[in-house]
């Protein structure tokens, strides 16, 4: 068990919780005793520390802040936390899922971490669990950087625009300069054959974006 808390950097003053969070359902042959209802409850304590820390942080529209919560505490993104404090070596499995490979999978991975935040919540606290969350998020600059998340222009019009079921969105690339190998596209959004907006790009989805973003924009939504 020390080994784990110096993984984790918490100590705990009660291991009844970190000894029920590391353990797998296959352990114990079943769900009593194991770390699912803890899973439960460090869903929702990780969605609190989350949301949090976001709208502090975040000055963007509610839909785009649900975006971003949710590619934060993905099965993805908590299996990489998972793997970041080699949280695989501390689980307790079954000998079926220790020899299919369970260890390193990446639902149990997922699992166990969200009842780890459970563990340390109920021994010290949510801010105990805010501190523990806190080191695995990335810093606001680089969410802000990342157009997967802050950048889908085109996914934020497209939703304001499904509000009138009526209406539909192309987008249409209108010029292309410059060499082969480094062309600049330029893309209108027409909304029902109508330019709602413009933007530039090194590549079509560039500009589309860019074209969006213009649109958004000129309706009045923040788009920065």
């Amino acid at each position: 068990m020390n080994e784990f808390e110096k993984a984790i950097g918490y100590t705990f003053a009660n291991r009844v919780y970190p000894e029920r969070a590391l353990t797998h359902s296959s352990y114990v042959n079943g769900k009593h005793g194991s770390n699912e209802r803890m899973e439960f409850l460090g869903d929702s304590v990780l969605s609190v520390v989350v949301s949090k820390y976001l709208f502090e942080s975040l000055d963007v529209p509610e839909g785009r802040l649900t975006k971003i919560r949710a590619k934060l505490v993905c099965e993805d993104t908590l299996f990489k936390f998972a793997k970041r404090i080699g949280l695989g070596r501390f689980i307790k499995l079954g000998k079926g899922e220790e020899s299919t490979g369970g260890r390193g999978r990446k639902s149990i991975l997922a699992d166990a971490f969200e009842a780890v935040i459970a563990a340390i919540y109920l021994d010290g606290g949510l801010e105990a669990a805010s501190e523990f969350v806190l080191r695995f998020m990335p810093p606001i600059e680089q969410i802000k950087s990342d157009k997967l998340i802050i950048g889908d222009y085109k996914t934020s019009l497209q939703e304001v625009i499904q509000r009138n079921p009526e209406e539909h969105i192309e987008y249409v690339i209108t010029d292309e300069t410059g060499a082969a190998h480094c062309r600049t596209f330029t893309a209108r959004v027409l909304l029902n054959g109508q330019s709602i907006g413009e933007g530039s790009g090194l590549s079509k989805k560039e500009a589309e974006q860019a074209a969006a973003k213009e649109a958004l924009s000129l309706m009045g939504y923040e788009t920065d």
